[in-house]
């Protein structure tokens, strides 16, 4: 009876954990993340003598497909984009060009094939074929990274040409392509034997060829592939001292490798007028594609020819501000004018053309009044500085006034300092940073820790159209020399070309400088995470410029300093730098790459 009590509780804690468990409900096991897998394929993968333009793939899951234009693609390149379908667990290429004889076919599915249900891609699944007798073997491979910051480049074209001349990749299809992977790495397959020109090319039009607009790179040598037998030899130990077995085996290396090329983008672009508006009734904007070497020429249609403008103008003149200082002629609704310039034509040569402009102001105008009817008083004229409370101490004081200025009274602009309480006039000086007088600066040379105030008496400046400042005094005080860092960087193999940059964490170049014999100092940085970067300004313009494929020269050369520097508050670090170290060579700091990353 013992025994028989004993299994009935026996019984009734295992129904209860059991219906416990089924309230739980099914887990569904672990998530699937194994990508499809090929099961057979018609005709088979490096099929010899195959005349048919369709392909099939049979895969051992339902599959469908991801980003077809952007990671499709047949080499040699087609004119016509071949139909890619999925259809369950069958996948369809058909080609809709006519297949060349005695020729390797290389389909690049890239991450497109993924499985129905988790999306799981296959990566780089290739699959070739070829319609002769035999099937080309050769590879090339290498990185694709960008001119100008050593990023990797994921996803460009990269391909080969057979005609060496320097204007194939303007006017002839490649002849083997591939697409860059996310790390910008490529292998280029099923080469046949030869000398063949390798460019890279963003290609926004899918043309294969190269349009000015789109990022080029060029590989300087003539790139020969070829397969090398590698001897690989293998230990295999009894024990830490005794050698068992010693094997060697033949692998086969397709070369080059390698391959390193730089993408930039040209400087040259189309030029002509983007757009024009009136924003307000005093002034108009002309914005064109790229820069100008002179002014546009405007002749007016319905007011007075002899109209002076007062001409606001980017270094590029690539975006003109046209002040108007007369008042007949800003205050109609709508300005009617000629304006003559230098537009490209589809040869990108530069010609003489006039656009007719009709100039709406924006907004309607409205007459201001007070209460007894009476024209509203002039609004005083504004204007914006940096200055902050705590003033940095290599800064000087930015001015930018709202209208072009007419009048500037020197005895109405104060600067003083704060000495025991009181405030003592300094001198310092006033520099205009534009020539229709909107932008100023004020500058001296500031002492750590010490109190100042800029004091603008009412008045002290009248604009164009007769506005003046009211009185303002704006009281700052300027950081001490313990808020700062300093980073000294010493070339070890000094070059007059070279330009030194210093970047922070999310890579804005901070200070710029051009390298010094004896090093130079970067005084006056925020503590925090800094990098340094480098390029050689061949023309001396103190700008990085992008190659020229025309011309065949490459982009300015660029080198990152090998690791990131912290600098703390009152501290300065001092770095020696052999840039010309080949380990150094086109590589960027693993910080810098994971941040772009995010």
């Amino acid at each position: 009876m013992k025994y028989f009590r004993l299994i009935i509780q026996l019984v009734l804690v295992f129904t209860i954990v059991s219906c416990a468990n089924r309230a739980a409900g099914p887990t569904g096991g672990p998530k699937d993340s194994i990508p499809p897998v090929v099961l057979r394929t018609i005709p088979v993968n490096n099929a010899l003598n195959y005349k048919k333009k369709e392909i099939q793939v049979f895969f051992d899951e339902n599959v469908s497909l991801e980003k077809v234009n952007e990671n499709v693609i047949i080499s040699p390149p087609q004119k016509t984009q071949p139909i890619v379908k999925a259809n369950a667990r069958v996948l369809t290429v058909s080609i809709q060009d006519d297949l060349q004889d005695s020729t390797t076919y290389s389909i690049l599915f890239g991450n497109a094939i993924v499985d129905l249900n988790e999306k799981n891609p296959l990566p780089n699944y290739t699959f070739s074929f070829a319609t002769g007798q035999e099937i080309d073997t050769l590879q090339v491979s290498g990185k694709l990274i960008n001119a100008e910051n050593l990023d990797p480049m994921p996803g460009v074209l990269v391909g080969l040409h057979k005609n060496l001349h320097d204007t194939a990749i303007l006017r002839d299809q490649f002849t083997r392509v591939a697409k860059t992977d996310d790390e910008g790495r490529f292998t280029i397959q099923n080469i046949k034997e030869g000398k063949y020109k390798l460019y890279a090319l963003t290609d926004l039009n899918r043309d294969f060829y190269y349009q000015p607009g789109e990022g080029i790179a060029f590989y300087d040598s003539i790139v020969i592939p070829q397969i090398k037998v590698v001897q690989q030899t293998d230990t295999l130990w009894k024990d830490s001292i005794t050698i068992d077995t010693i094997k060697t085996e033949s692998k086969l290396t397709y070369l080059p490798d390698d391959l390193v090329m730089k993408l930039f983008k040209e400087s040259k672009k189309r030029q002509y007028l983007v757009k024009s508006e009136r924003p307000a009734e005093k002034y108009f904007h002309l914005f064109f594609n790229d820069r100008q070497d002179s002014l546009p020429k405007i002749e007016p249609i319905n007011f007075e020819l002899n109209t002076q403008f007062l001409i606001q103008k980017t270094e590029r003149k690539d975006s003109l501000v046209y002040w108007i200082p007369d008042s007949a002629v800003y205050k109609q609704d709508t300005l009617s004018m000629a304006v003559s310039y230098l537009k490209s034509d589809s040869l990108f040569q530069l010609v003489s053309t006039i656009d007719t402009l009709k100039l709406v102001l924006r907004k309607p105008k409205t007459t201001v009044k007070t209460k007894d009817g009476k024209p509203k008083l002039i609004t005083p004229l504004t204007f914006k500085t940096n200055l902050a409370g705590n003033f940095d101490l290599y800064r000087d004081i930015q001015i930018e006034f709202e209208e072009p200025l007419d009048s500037i009274h020197n005895e109405k602009i104060k600067l003083v300092q704060k000495v025991d309480s009181i405030f003592n006039p300094i001198n310092f000086t006033w520099l205009p940073l534009d020539s229709i007088r909107r932008k100023f600066l004020i500058r001296h040379v500031w002492k750590p820790e010490e109190e100042y105030e800029l004091r603008l008496d009412s008045a002290a400046f009248i604009s164009i159209y007769n506005r003046s400042t009211n009185e303002q005094k704006t009281p700052f005080k300027i950081k001490s020399l313990d808020e700062y860092s300093a980073l000294k960087i010493i070339l070890q193999k000094y070059d007059s070309l070279v330009v030194l940059q210093v970047l922070d964490s999310k890579e804005t170049v901070v200070q710029t400088q051009k390298a010094k014999p004896k090093g130079n100092l970067f005084k006056y940085l925020k503590p925090g995470d800094y990098f340094v970067r480098l390029f050689v300004d061949n023309n001396q313009n103190g700008l990085w410029d992008p190659g020229d494929l025309e011309k065949r020269r490459q982009a300015e050369a660029v080198c990152y300093f090998n690791k990131k520097m912290t600098l703390k508050a009152n501290w300065e670090i001092e770095e020696s730098w052999n840039h010309l170290d080949p380990a150094m060579l086109n590589k960027k700091p693993e910080e810098l790459l994971k941040e772009k990353k995010k």
